[in-house]
C-alpha cells in the first residue's frame, strides 16, 4: 500500500487537478465579469471596474463617485385597438384639413410629398394618430415634427388622421399579384426570425398600427429602417420592427425600399 499522501503537491494528480480547477475558475470569471460585460454597449458596463460591479449586481449608487445612469429611452405608451379612431365623421375631417394647411409644405397639399417625407394621403388614422403622438411625447423625435406635434391636441391629432385617411392613396403602378415582390416583403426570412413584410404591411392583411407604404419614398423607408437597426428609433410597440431591422441585410433593405417606393406614383 503507498504510503505517499493523497492531497499533496507532492501528487501529480492533485497539483494537476487543482491546477486545472484554479484555470477554469480564473477564465470563467474573467468571461462573465469583464469579458461579456464588457461587450455591452450601456453606459454602466464601461470600464472594467464597472463590468466586474455590474455582472456581481453591485448598484452603481455605490460605487465611489458614481451617479445612478437612467436611460432615457422612451418608448412608445399608445394603445392601438381595432375600434381607435372609428367613424370620425365629416367635422372631424373638415378640422382636418384645416390642421393640415401648416403640413403641407413637407406632406404635400393632398398629404402626396414631393420630397423624401412620407406620403399621408390614405394612411391608416391609427398610424397618423401614434406617430403624432409619439413625437410629442418623446417616443419619436424629429428636429421638424417634434415640435409640430408639441401643441397638438388629443382631438386635433384625432382630426389630422382622419382627414388624411379620408385623401385618396397614390395609384398603384405594379401589378397587385406580388409576383415581382422581393423574398424579403413576400416570404420574409424565417431562419432569421424575419416575417414577411406584407403580412404587416399589406394592403389586406394590416397589423393595427402598421403603415401603409405603398408609394413611400425609398429614401425614406431605407432611412427609417436604418434608424430601427440602429436603435435610434424606438417607438415599435414591443420592438417588433427593432428586432426585423437588425436582422436584415443591406440588400434587403434596399430592396424592400425600392419595392414599396415603385407601388404609387403621383
Amino acid at each position: 500500500m503507498s504510503s505517499e499522501r493523497l492531497f499533496s503537491l507532492r501528487n501529480p494528480w492533485f497539483t494537476t487537478s487543482v491546477a486545472a480547477i484554479v484555470g477554469i475558475a480564473i477564465f470563467s470569471a474573467v468571461v462573465g465579469f469583464i469579458w461579456l460585460p464588457s461587450a455591452q454597449s450601456d453606459a454602466p458596463f464601461q470600464g472594467i471596474w464597472n463590468a466586474i460591479c455590474s455582472a456581481a449586481g453591485v448598484p452603481q449608487s455605490w460605487l465611489p463617485g458614481s451617479t445612478p445612469v437612467v436611460s432615457s429611452t422612451q418608448t412608445s405608451t399608445v394603445r392601438l385597438t381595432a375600434g381607435l379612431l372609428a367613424d370620425p365623421g365629416p367635422i372631424s375631417i373638415g378640422r382636418g384639413a384645416t390642421l393640415a394647411l401648416r403640413c403641407t409644405m413637407c406632406h404635400g397639399e393632398r398629404g402626396v410629398s414631393n420630397a423624401n417625407t412620407p406620403n399621408l394621403a390614405g394612411q391608416y388614422p391609427v398610424v397618423v394618430y401614434k406617430e403624432l403622438i409619439d413625437f410629442q411625447t418623446g417616443a419619436r423625435t424629429n428636429a421638424v415634427m417634434t415640435p409640430m406635434a408639441k401643441n397638438l391636441s388629443d382631438q386635433d391629432m384625432r382630426d389630422l388622421a382622419a382627414y388624411y385617411a379620408y385623401l385618396p392613396k397614390i395609384v398603384p403602378v405594379r401589378s397587385s399579384d406580388g409576383a415581382q415582390a422581393p423574398e424579403i416583403v413576400l416570404t420574409g426570412a424565417p431562419m432569421r426570425n424575419i416575417a414577411p413584410c406584407a403580412s404587416c404591411h399589406g394592403g389586406i392583411d394590416n397589423k393595427i398600427g402598421s403603415p401603409w407604404l405603398n408609394g413611400l419614398p425609398a429614401a425614406y423607408i431605407k432611412a427609417q429602417l436604418l434608424a430601427f437597426e440602429s436603435g435610434v428609433r424606438h417607438n415599435d410597440i414591443s420592438g417588433q420592427m427593432r428586432n426585423v431591422a437588425r436582422q436584415m441585410t443591406p440588400e434587403e433593405i434596399d430592396a424592400a425600399a425600392q419595392y414599396y417606393a415603385a407601388a404609387g406614383t403621383h
